[in-house]
């Protein structure tokens, strides 16, 4: 199968036009599966082209596709293509096909035509994440298959190579978490565009692709949330949530819908035995270790992830793209959350949040006003930039009263603490003894500490004070390089 590429010019040879006009009569599958739930739909009013592509999948293959089209012939044409390049073939076949394969099919088509053979794409791809996050794909485990989780960036692509050069047959699968016009595409790892450039990529690599709509469901269980917590005067940490509850139970199903072996990702991180089971290692490049955002991911699932890049530092990731000549060797990485790429957070609550948002006082502790916010929510413990307040010293935030919407100001000596008090969600995989560090924030060093537990609630005694530990955030629990349990952090004291 080719991959999408640019548009090719038309080839103008009689075959080709007569090819054309035997799709546009035919017009195979037109009108079928028109009740049947797995379809997908590209367009719409913005071009005037609307195709929606509907298959049936039974077990390992496509056993039929029906479509309808509205709008130009080109789409009408490239929709009856993709019928007859998918019907009855191996569903990993189907998911190779990308918009270059229609256009060809069709006998080729203009620049002008060329979004036909896109839009086709696009449906049949969408029917096919829907028929798998359904469950009407049912592979049987075949040795050697592996998932990987598939964004299209420099580390996904690499996991993907690497995997491949080792012999293994490689799946991509591609999650569709978030749309918003107002996020950057180009920095986003979720949106619909960056789908479209991950699939691409897939079948750049010859590997077929799927992607699973879990918009929904990030919405309610990721997104909103974190709006909620933000009201509630926290910091939430919405990639720990994701992890942990939509992404990889997503993930881990079409591993075995699809019969692979493991799910392969581009985090860096490790696995390791214990004696007790498999647990979350951190990676072996500190600066990029990632298993604070895993922390709350299920040892049972553990036994089917493999992270290759864990015992590799960046530098030698990008090594490897540009020798194997990988598009995305030099793709930047984006320091944003997945759903506020190109806008930042404070601008996301402000453009989501904006009816929670009212103007409020600044406060010190005494409770002396010492000027106004637009919204407690906008602010985070232990920020200092950007508060637009004299205090004739460097002011911090150092505490935050959700419900008088007031923010607190004070020194950077106020925010060290001794002891971090964690919420009920509390998860230990090993003794409470095996807790001898925590990680209080992404990308900040562990610190040694002891687990106290009463009936009421728990706490860590910490060897050394943190600096400004934001409730909301998560506190991984280490012991070691290994994650033995994540807590989220309630609120602390000196």
């Amino acid at each position: 199968m080719s991959a999408d590429r640019a548009a090719p010019a038309r080839a103008s040879s009689p075959q080709a036009r007569e090819q054309f006009e035997q799709l546009l009569t035919a017009c195979r599958g037109d009108g079928a599966l028109v009740e049947w739930p797995h379809a997908g739909i590209a367009g719409g009013a913005p071009c005037g082209d609307l195709v929606r592509i509907a298959v049936r999948c039974a077990g390992e293959t496509v056993e039929e596709v029906g479509f309808t089209a509205s709008g130009c012939g080109a789409a009408r044409a490239c929709a009856a293509a993709t019928v007859e390049l998918a019907e009855g073939r191996p569903l990993l076949e189907v998911a190779k096909l990308g918009a270059s394969d229609i256009a060809a099919y069709v006998g080729g088509l203009s620049p002008g035509k060329w979004h036909g053979a896109a839009l086709a794409a696009d449906a049949l791809h969408r029917a096919l994440g829907m028929a798998l996050a359904a469950g009407a794909v049912a592979h049987p485990q075949r040795s050697g298959r592996v998932v990987v989780a598939f964004s299209g960036g420099v580390d996904s692509t690499v996991a993907a190579y690497l995997a491949a050069q080792s012999g293994k047959e490689v799946v991509a699968v591609t999650l569709e978490l978030w749309a918003d016009p107002a996020t950057d595409p180009e920095r986003s790892c979720c949106s619909p565009r960056a789908v479209l450039r991950a699939r691409g990529l897939a079948h750049t690599l010859g590997l077929p692709h799927f992607t699973l709509d879990l918009r929904q469901r990030f919405s309610a269980q990721v997104v909103s949330p974190f709006l909620r917590l933000h009201d509630a005067g926290r910091t939430p940490n919405p990639c720990v949530v994701c992890n942990g509850q939509v992404r990889f139970d997503a993930l881990i199903a079409a591993t075995h819908a699809l019969g692979a072996e493991r799910l392969l990702t581009g985090h860096y991180a490790r696995l390791a035995d214990d004696g007790e089971g498999l647990l979350l290692r951190r990676a072996s490049d500190p600066c990029k270790d990632q298993s604070y955002m895993l922390a709350r991911l299920e040892p049972a699932l553990l036994e089917r992830l493999e992270f290759p890049l864990g015992s590799l530092e960046k530098t030698q990731v990008r090594e490897i793209a540009r020798a194997a000549a990988l598009p995305v060797a030099e793709r930047p990485e984006s320091q944003d959350l997945c759903f506020v790429a190109g806008l930042g957070t404070r601008s996301f609550l402000r453009r989501h949040a904006a009816s929670s948002l009212r103007r409020g006082k600044f406060v010190t502790r005494d409770g002396r006003e010492v000027g106004e916010h637009d919204g407690h929510q906008l602010y985070t413990v232990g920020q200092r930039r950007g508060l637009g307040v004299a205090m004739g010293y460097p002011a911090y935030v150092v505490a935050k009263d959700p419900q008088r919407n007031r923010v607190v100001l004070g020194t950077r000596d106020e925010l060290w603490a001794r002891r971090v008090y964690l919420d009920r969600d509390l998860i230990l995989h090993r003794a409470p003894q095996r807790v001898r560090a925590v990680q209080l924030r992404y990308r900040q060093r562990p610190l040694p500490c002891v687990l106290v537990e009463d009936e009421d609630r728990a706490w860590l005694e910490l060897a050394q004070p943190a600096l400004a530990p934001a409730p909301g955030q998560t506190a991984c629990l280490l012991d070691g390089e290994l994650v033995v349990g994540a807590a989220t952090i309630a609120g602390w004291e000196k």
